[in-house]
């Protein structure tokens, strides 16, 4: 593969270690506030819809159209990179962002805020790869390991996070500023990383010749696929003929990707580097990362809104402690990755992150902040290992005149495996719900004493308050009915945690099969 555009090596080993980690911070501000905005407005999504005269279901989208555009830009930032560089496809990405949340923040209707969040997801989502390319090419040994770590908490912190800041800003505030927030740091990494990362040259030739059909093929392939795991879960899946169409045409199209990028000269993504069973591997793990981190902070929140009813804010409080035990643990990491064999830091980390869904497992209705702290704890602490080391021995086992286009291919997992378990997390909450309703139901009749008593009781307490008799006999059993679908539907929760944990489980059991990595 071509290395055209690349500066010389010598001209990146020349900078000083403190520009180097003053360029790479700068990048990862980027990268955090491009990731914490797919869960910043989740707390706040029925705000932004009274504000803007929307329901339910279209307000949805304010979350959905940026992940959708986010999860098509990225697999296409190294091939943009490699034709802008990644200093002007960054700072471009960056002010683009910026432009796109200060129109988010004055969007007149509901149409117009979509249409915003899906181009400030498509500005900002190359931030993301381009960051870990950086990482590779500044580092090397033990920094290495660091830059990992460093990218591999602020990957999982910042959707973990976006709850809580969400939530705190639309209470003391307004659910506009959940997007101004954004427009100082932006307009400063436009401007600074243009001056500080110097990595690589612009090659405007790669314009000619590109597989313009695959980049096509891709956009579509991906953004059905996101909107039928978006809409699945609300739509019973393929029985809306909608969701049918999209689900065929993100297979037919992604099958018409891969075949003409295998046979394309200059392609947009290194689907080849899958031939490394260590990448292919690392892909697998960074797609069980997206499921564990995503799927999760859906889980919480929801639970927390749905069985507890608690307000945004109490919710972004109540999930706090996973990112701050993951802060907390990002220096424990720094320390042993530099002196046990990665391989054995990933596997502890994905039995880590099983073992804190298993925690979740006894979950009950009256679980608030503290019964969730030391769950959580866990899997702060989980995901920094389950993480960190994957990039590391993901993408450092490829030359670096592969590491663009092949670090767009890695991240995009992560995405998808997000999309996908929140997908499959919001199918068991409805099914399972269904299926536990049905079985206490099955229970809730005049030959049990406990559920006599209580309609009794119940209809006791109404009558007091004046009510005709039937009347209160229909409220009564309206509560009771209420109190199963309450318990129904934690049963369901506890179910999709245990399923997750499965999944880790697995991902823990393959770690044996990737290389040894290189000792640096």
């Amino acid at each position: 593969m071509s290395t055209s555009g690349a500066v010389p090596l010598s001209s990146v080993v020349s900078m000083a270690l403190n520009q180097k980690v003053f360029a790479f911070s700068t990048m990862c501000v980027g990268m955090f506030i491009a990731l914490i905005d797919i869960q910043i407005v989740s707390a706040s999504l029925r705000n932004i819809g009274g504000g803007l005269s929307a329901g339910d279901d279209e307000t949805v989208w304010v979350q959905t159209s940026y992940l959708i555009a986010e999860i098509i830009i990225i697999p296409l930032s190294g091939w943009l990179a490699r034709v802008m560089s990644t200093r002007w496809l960054f700072a471009a990405s960056a002010a683009g962002f910026t432009v796109m949340s200060l129109l988010c923040g004055w969007a007149w209707n509901i149409q117009s805020m979509i249409l915003f969040r899906a181009l400030q997801g498509l500005a900002g989502g190359s931030m993301i790869p381009l960051v870990f390319t950086t990482a590779f090419a500044f580092f090397e040994g033990k920094q290495r390991v660091i830059a990992a770590a460093t990218i591999g908490g602020l990957a999982s912190l910042a959707p973990t996070l976006g709850p809580t800041v969400g939530g705190w800003i639309t209470d003391n505030f307004s659910w506009h500023w959940l997007f101004f927030i954004n427009i100082v740091p932006g307009m400063y990494i436009a401007i600074a990383v243009p001056l500080l990362v110097k990595i690589d040259t612009p090659n405007l030739s790669l314009l000619r010749g590109a597989d313009y059909l695959s980049i096509l093929l891709l956009a579509v392939s991906l953004g059905c696929l996101e909107y039928t795991l978006e809409e699945g879960p609300r739509w019973g899946w393929f029985d809306d003929d909608t969701l049918v169409l999209t689900g065929w045409i993100a297979l037919l199209c992604g099958v018409a990707f891969i075949v003409r990028t295998l046979r394309h000269a200059q392609p947009v993504m290194d689907l080849r580097a899958l031939q490394d069973r260590t990448f292919t591997l690392g892909c697998y793990f960074s797609f069980m990362a997206g499921v564990g981190i995503f799927a999760t902070i859906y889980l919480t929140p929801l639970f927390l809104g749905m069985v507890r009813g608690f307000s945004a804010l109490e919710i972004g409080l109540a999930v706090f402690s996973t990112g701050l035990f993951q802060v907390l643990s990002i220096p424990l990491y720094a320390w042993v990755a530099n002196r046990v064999d990665l391989r054995w830091l990933l596997m502890a980390g994905l039995v880590a992150f099983a073992f804190s869904m298993y925690s979740f497992i006894p979950l009950t209705h009256e679980w608030g902040a503290r019964e969730l702290l030391l769950p959580q704890a866990f899997r702060g602490l989980a995901q920094q290992f389950a993480i960190a080391p994957a990039v590391t021995l993901t993408l450092g086992s490829l030359p670096p005149a592969r590491l663009k286009l092949a670090s767009g291919l890695f991240n995009l997992m992560r995405n998808l495996g997000g999309a996908i378990g929140i997908a499959l997390c919001g199918t068991v909450i409805n099914n399972r719900t269904n299926l536990h309703y049905s079985r206490l139901a099955d229970h809730l009749n005049n030959a049990n004493l406990s559920v006599t008593e209580f309609v009794q009781g119940s209809t006791r307490q109404l009558l007091s308050q004046g009510l005709a008799p039937e009347i209160a006999d229909n409220a009564a059993l309206k509560n009771l009915s209420a109190l199963a679908l309450r318990e129904a539907r934690t049963q369901a929760f506890s179910d999709a945690f245990y399923l997750i944990m499965i999944g880790f489980l697995i991902a823990a059991l393959l770690v044996p099969l990737m290389k040894k990595p290189q000792t640096p």
